[in-house]
């Protein structure tokens, strides 16, 4: 006998990366080869000493870390965020306007589930992130693609085209996952506009905004009096400060808004992490300047990645920032395929196009996200001697 299963839910692709893991099955790398894992964005490395130290203290003596705490987290790091983000962008956040999820992902899937449901359409511009992607298929909500422009860089006004009686959303993440590109603060204020203007929502992911190349704000976004008519914006804590298995996200929207996901949250998870809000709050009070390293660090390995392909012209880098490059290949075979072939042939690990475009695109079979954050510049060096190598 067949159990059940939610049409939604067969018609939704594997988790990517953990497909990609399973090409490693039966693959020796030789000790002259070992593999180069430029698949997935998540650090490697453990917090800094002070973070794990506060989280080792909170285990031990804080009997609050170990009990339920309010469904939309941790009244201190809620007013930390809003400390922060008033001073960072140059508008007012209130703690009530935050909230603090099971990582950004939940903050992504709590929002969404607020705004659409079966049969509604959520804009999204391609590449895009596969996660939303998936959240969205679950859910019987349309995804319905915007092809990015030049640089990556997705345009309101081809977006406009695109909006029915039907859409609810439009999503940007910047800097971007997969194509690292860093979005003009003009072009997010377009966005505003257009979603302000025709009753949409604006989400706007900035996972990676700690590693954005640019000085001062990166957008205008919140210095609008009435920002949280129309914006939401989703973070990680993840990325600066290495607690990627503590699952700390946040999202910044109205209050009313955030009564609502209240629904969806305790639902899901009652409350997030207690141990992982305690790190993402002590980070945020006492890691400024080691943040700074790191984004140093990262992009570093940026200007290693864009000097590497000037010398590989048969290889074409679309976007490059943050922890991701997003490159077209030259070899006539589509991506899934060649990415394969590259495990096995060249000891590298990458994703290709396809899980980052809609089914067939022939974009996606022409395209790569390499990872790089998490490789120095001897392993990046290496990458492109195997890359200039390659042969099918």
């Amino acid at each position: 006998m067949t159990h059940p299963l939610n049409p939604a839910m067969a018609a939704t692709f594997p988790p990517p990366v953990m497909e990609a893991r399973r090409w490693l099955q039966g693959v020796t790398f030789p000790p002259e080869r070992p593999l180069i894992n430029i698949s997935q964005a998540a650090p490697v490395d453990s917090p800094p000493l002070g973070l794990r130290q506060a989280l080792a203290d909170a285990a031990l003596n804080n009997p609050d870390a170990h009990l339920y705490g309010p469904v939309l987290g941790l009244p201190a790091l809620r007013a930390e965020i809003a400390t922060q983000w008033s001073a960072a962008y140059g508008g007012t956040v209130l703690e009530s306007q935050t909230a603090i999820t099971q990582g950004c992902n939940q903050a992504f899937c709590a929002v969404m589930a607020t705004l659409a449901g079966a049969g509604d359409e959520v804009i999204l511009p391609t590449p895009w992130y596969f996660n939303h992607k998936m959240w969205l298929d679950m859910q019987g909500v349309k995804t319905v693609p915007l092809p990015a422009g030049a640089g990556l860089v997705p345009e309101a006004d081809a977006a406009a085209a695109l909006i029915t009686d039907r859409t609810r959303a439009i999503v940007l993440v910047s800097p971007n996952n997969p194509g690292g590109a860093e979005y003009p603060a003009e072009t997010l204020a377009a966005f505003r506009d257009l979603c302000r203007a025709r009753g949409l929502a604006l989400i706007v992911d900035e996972t990676y905004r700690d590693f954005d190349s640019r000085s001062g704000r990166p957008h205008d976004l919140f210095t609008d009096p009435d920002w949280s008519d129309t914006l939401i914006q989703l973070y990680s804590f993840s990325k600066a400060y290495r607690l990627t298995g503590h699952r700390v996200g946040a999202i910044t929207a109205s209050a009313s808004r955030l009564f609502e996901v209240e629904k969806f949250l305790d639902t899901v998870a009652i409350c997030p992490s207690q141990l992982g809000q305690i790190g993402a709050l002590w980070g945020m009070q006492n890691l400024a300047q080691w943040v700074a390293g790191e984004r140093a660090e990262i992009l570093a390995r940026r200007a290693a990645m864009v000097g590497g392909f000037g010398a590989l012209p048969d290889w074409k880098l679309l976007g490059c920032g943050a922890y991701f490059a997003y490159v077209e290949h030259p070899f006539d075979l589509a991506s899934d395929a060649l990415c394969k072939r590259l495990v096995a042939d060249a000891g590298l690990l990458m994703l290709p196009g396809t899980m980052f475009q809609p089914e067939g695109s022939a974009d996606g079979k022409r395209q790569i996200r390499i990872a790089f954050a998490n490789v120095d510049a001897a392993g990046i060096a290496e990458t492109f001697r195997r890359l200039a190598a390659f042969r099918i």
